[in-house]
């Protein structure tokens, strides 16, 4: 491949001919350390917070759920400093890496993360934890951790990651750039964030009667007691089991190569990341259903009854089309007079109420016994209102969605102008 003049070809690709390329171990204040090995606490302000594998987001960000402590005499060993950044070193996030943010708190790094140090004379923190993201980089990683035949690098592997160097004034000159975009995403984070907060409290309220829609209900209409609390005098209160017919999931014979890779959408709980389901990963076929699976019709709800997802969020969608679930998964098809898109939302507001009559079942796993369900009570207004209150809720579902599609296109940015700066095809200074 020609070179084109003032770049020269290295072992980390084409980088201009003023860049040196150095071994991560050459840029850094110390050696590479690993973190405490020591069980997680619960959370206590009288104790260290922990920051495990677990705990850094796939973005690079410290995202504890739930947040935990270490308990221990030698924690004040592993306290990670502005400018610090750890990586994993083993498992399937090997190679994940986070920058410390001094707003994140204190933090105790646990034994599977290594700490590296940059020298900042040499190796600015921003410019590494930014080369840590790039293709470049996880090639690396994917070539140095299967070399042993398992997902893992140590310190001294972490050490010979070669880099490409730029000089100081450059390398600050990125992080300046690259700063700004996180401004900006952060921004937009925040944004997104509040309005969803907004939403969650418009859903508590319209969905009980504490707030009305204009045109519903009226200073004399009143309220009345029920198991719920006061609701609306007009309401009714209703069984969620009474509000459709139900149907279980299954899963069609896997030995039987005539009921797979179809045209039906065959729904799991890993498809169910949003509230409108429109397809699925699996698909059967026709001659399936009846044989191991059913068709729940269009606008069917569905919602996970069994599984460890169950220990923290309730999945639940409607069906846009009609689909094929399984085994984890009832479906409720609602009846005529009632909107399925209130019982939709209605749900999603209920999720703590619903996670909290959730067992373990013989297996371990976490399930919702089908009367537990059922016997869940809500109060139904209007056909109308109901149709009124899903489209406010729908309204603000699309306004958080063109926030987080601009987020997602800044990030897509950010990416661009990394692939940019960080090889030295587009030059600061």
């Amino acid at each position: 491949m020609e070179v084109k003049p003032g770049y020269k070809q290295t072992e980390v690709g084409v980088i201009p001919e003023d860049w040196g390329v150095k071994r991560l171990g050459d840029c850094l204040a110390s050696a590479p350390s690993y973190g405490i090995n020591a069980a997680a606490a619960p959370s206590s302000d009288r104790l260290p917070t922990y920051i495990r594998i677990t705990d850094i987001s796939d973005e690079g960000r410290f995202a504890p759920s739930p947040m935990v402590s270490v308990r221990h005499l030698n924690a004040g060993r592993y306290y990670l400093s502005d400018g610090d950044l750890v990586f994993a070193r083993t498992g399937a996030s090997v190679g994940k890496s986070y920058r410390y943010d001094p707003n994140d708190g204190e933090l105790v790094f646990a034994g599977f993360l290594i700490r590296v140090r940059p020298d900042a004379t040499r190796l600015t923190p921003a410019f590494l934890a930014a080369y840590v993201t790039t293709g470049r980089y996880w090639n690396w990683v994917k070539l140095m951790s299967t070399r042993s035949g398992q997902p893992g690098i140590n310190g001294r592997e972490y050490a010979s990651l070669p880099l490409p160097i730029p000089p100081l004034p450059e390398q600050r000159a990125i992080e300046n750039v690259l700063r700004d975009v996180d401004v900006l995403i952060a921004s937009l984070d925040r944004l997104i964030a509040k309005k969803r907060d907004i939403k969650h409290a418009a859903m508590q309220q319209l969905l009980t009667g504490q707030r009305r829609l204009p045109g519903f209900g009226g200073p004399t209409s009143g309220y009345k007691k029920a198991a719920l609390g006061p609701v609306p005098a007009d309401w009714e209160i209703v069984r969620l089991g009474d509000t459709g017919s139900w149907l279980s999931g299954g899963t069609p014979m896997m030995s039987n190569p005539s009921y797979w890779n179809g045209d039906v959408p065959w729904v799991s709980p890993k498809d169910m990341k949003t509230a409108r389901l429109y397809d699925a990963l699996d698909h059967v076929t026709r001659a399936s259903l009846g044989n191991g699976t059913r068709l729940a019709p269009r606008h069917a709800i569905l919602m996970v009854v069994r599984g460890m997802i169950l220990a923290h969020s309730f999945p639940v969608a409607r069906a846009e089309r009609p689909v094929a679930f399984n085994q984890d998964i009832k479906a409720l098809v609602v009846r005529t007079g009632i909107e399925s898109d209130f019982i939709l939302r209605w749900l999603q507001a209920s999720e703590s109420l619903i996670l909290g009559v959730t067992d373990e079942s013989t297996h371990g796993t976490r399930r919702l016994a089908s009367e537990a369900l059922f016997s869940q009570l809500l109060a139904l207004p209007s056909v109308a209102e109901q149709s009124g209150i899903a489209a406010v809720l729908s309204d603000m579902d699309a306004e958080i969605s063109v926030l987080e599609q601009q987020r997602d296109k800044t990030r897509a940015l950010k990416l661009g102008m990394m692939q940019e700066l960080l090889t030295g095809r587009t030059r600061l200074v």
